[in-house]
């Protein structure tokens, strides 16, 4: 019908491929690290129980199939379902049929991980879970190949960029004084939750270098995403600079799937003209072969914009708010949240040293053996590895234990559980000294860590130098 024709988005047909396929990728790593880490953690046995959080929670975060029970054969139907639907999306099979077709997959993942997250605690506390969550909602209205994307969906995906650069953008400005004063990327690349290969060097490059990286964020954050609504060449350049800052942090840092997301997210402001200017070989009218767009189409996209656009509310309210919510949803679908991440950067590294013996009786003669975690720092000659997009849910929480959070239930549990030798908890390690034994004791110590300068690793050969700072739990043994 000719009068729908605004609605028929012809120039994005390359942004439609990239959001569906590229959400859909990170939706099968997050199940798959769902897979692999869920049941030792929040499993019947895990621990942070969740027949424990069934058991005794009033309302739950949200709603889940888990809530008439929970099994970890039922976690894992879960997580290989949605491995399975987002593969086949990747493959490109949902978008050979109907628009619907598309629709019902994407929200079948929705929902599934939905579950997942709303009993996963505090280890899936992270923003980017309920960033995939959104993103899985929101595209699963792009249609399939026989139509033209909607361009009230594309422009809502804009708007969840926005979201998610300028919130940032603005929590850091209203957070910590080194955003301010230029110094937060002096910090930042040393003390970010899991360092990657390229971390330290990051960290060594010159303080003038720094400072340009903190006044090139801040560019990207506060200005560019509001060039993402103008159309045509401005809206791509914008997105452009959008990948490129969050290419930067994907090869220096670990931060499971959120930067590549965001980098999924913004190629939707690249229109299939600019496409053609890169690469000549991809054709300019990609998109203008679609059929006209069915009407009852039509309609259920209207009524899913409607509803995106009331939800707004809310998070355009925080973001105007001197008190600025970081990483928020508000409401229990965790659709149009609020988001943001490092208002403030740590200045010190402080890694917590899990370490255990198996004398009957320790002393300072005692030989004490240290367990290694896969991410997280430990081995001072270590090259820290590249993990993300996949989570490492442990590590991360093991950053924040001496930012406050040091008698987190769940620590208690781990170090219960390596008392007990239990194999699933161990397989979350990257090394075990016992070699499946228990041991008798277990203890926990801080460490300062610090990358180490360039003569100080040709001396030693050490990526990291690291000094005692104090005893966190002392000596602890099974009763």
């Amino acid at each position: 019908m000719d009068w729908l024709d605004w609605f028929d988005a012809h120039d994005y047909e390359i942004a439609r491929q990239v959001l569906q396929r590229g959400v859909a990728a990170l939706a099968f790593v997050a199940f798959l690290s769902t897979l692999n880490q869920f049941r030792p953690l929040l499993g019947e046995h895990g621990l942070l129980p969740v027949p424990e959080l069934l058991r005794i929670a009033r309302r739950l975060r949200g709603p889940t199939l888990f809530r008439w029970g929970y099994t970890d054969g039922r976690l894992v139907a879960i997580a290989i379902t949605g491995m399975v639907l987002a593969a086949s999306v990747v493959l490109g099979v949902p978008q050979l049929g109907p628009p619907f077709v598309p629709m019902l997959v994407f929200l079948a993942l929705w929902i599934l991980y939905l579950s997942i997250v709303n009993v996963g605690q505090t280890f899936y506390g992270f923003g980017w879970e309920m960033l995939l969550c959104e993103a899985l909602f929101t595209i699963a209205f792009l249609g399939s190949n026989d139509q033209p994307p909607p361009i009230t969906i594309i422009v809502l995906v804009w708007w969840l960029v926005f979201r998610l650069e300028f919130g940032a953008g603005m929590i850091k400005i209203r957070g910590g004084r080194e955003w301010r004063d230029l110094t937060a990327l002096m910090y930042h690349h040393e003390t970010q939750p899991m360092p990657n290969p390229l971390s330290r060097q990051a960290h060594l490059l010159p303080k003038w270098f720094h400072r340009g990286e903190v006044l090139g964020n801040h560019f990207a954050q506060l200005v560019v995403p509001f060039l993402l609504f103008v159309p045509g060449p401005v809206g791509s350049i914008a997105a452009t600079i959008v990948i490129l800052t969050q290419l930067w942090l994907i090869v220096t840092g670990n931060f499971a799937w959120l930067n590549w997301i965001t980098v999924v997210l913004a190629a939707s402001a690249i229109t299939d003209s600019a496409w053609h200017w890169l690469v000549p070989a991809i054709p300019a009218d990609l998109g203008t072969d679609a059929a006209t767009t069915p009407i009852w189409w039509f309609a259920i996209v209207a009524a899913v914009t409607v509803l995106l656009v009331v939800l707004s509310w809310w998070p355009i309210r925080n973001l105007l708010s001197r008190r600025q919510l970081m990483n928020a949803s508000f409401n229990r679908w965790m659709l149009v949240n609020a988001y943001g991440a490092f208002g403030t950067v740590t200045k010190r590294r402080i890694e917590i040293v899990v370490e255990g013996t198996l004398d009957e009786f320790p002393d300072d003669a005692s030989e004490w053996r240290e367990y290694a975690f896969k991410g997280k720092p430990g081995d001072v000659r270590r090259v820290p590895r590249q993990f993300a997009p996949y989570h490492l849910r442990l590590d991360w929480l093991m950053w924040f234990l001496p930012l406050g959070r040091m008698w987190e239930p769940w620590f208690e549990v781990f170090l219960l559980r390596l008392l007990q030798a239990d194999a699933a908890t161990l397989a979350l390690l990257r090394h075990d000294p016992f070699d499946g034994e228990a041991p008798t004791w277990v203890r926990a110590h801080a460490y300062h860590y610090r990358f180490s300068t360039h003569a100080e690793y040709r001396k030693t050969r050490q990526r990291w130098m690291r000094t005692f700072d104090h005893e966190v739990i002392g000596p602890a043994g099974l009763p």
